[in-house]
């Protein structure tokens, strides 16, 4: 199914270098299993849910699926867990209220350094994994929708 699929990559510009391979991974993924994609970017972590949101309301039906990237790296502030914790949950009460198939490919890290193990298309691939989880729940929820008509 999820050669079928069409997913929204909606990627955090604030470190321009780690989101180009964080998207650099998921776009190769998507390829590989012969799904489509559109990509937007946003300045920064924050603003993914709210592309999210605008996508679902202003082209409700167009996504299969998102892929979301980007990164958070701890500084001296609190910032790093605003930043963090408040796109989690909306990201996740956006998913569960709409059952929408979500890949969270966004990095919490602690350094920059981090960051690279974890981006890195020939290190972590996090950018890949992400995809990856976007179709596998894409699959889950064709499989579930199937499963539903038929019963």
């Amino acid at each position: 199914m999820s050669s079928a699929a069409h997913l929204l990559i909606i990627d955090a510009r604030f470190y321009d270098a780690l989101a180009d391979e964080l998207c650099q991974g998921a776009i190769a993924a998507v390829a590989a299993a012969g799904a489509s994609y559109e990509r937007i970017s946003v300045p920064g972590v924050l603003e993914i849910p709210a592309a999210m949101a605008m996508a679902l309301k202003l082209q409700p039906g167009r996504y299969d699926g998102f892929v979301l990237l980007g990164c958070v790296i701890r500084g001296e502030t609190s910032h790093y867990e605003i930043v963090a914790v408040q796109s989690a949950r909306t990201i996740s009460d956006l998913a569960v209220a709409g059952a929408l198939a979500v890949g969270n490919g966004i990095l919490t890290v602690e350094t920059q350094e981090q960051a690279w193990a974890r981006s890195r298309v020939s290190g972590g691939d996090k950018g890949g994994s992400a995809a990856k989880a976007a179709l596998a729940m894409v699959d889950l929820h064709h499989r579930i929708a199937t499963q539903r008509s038929k019963g």
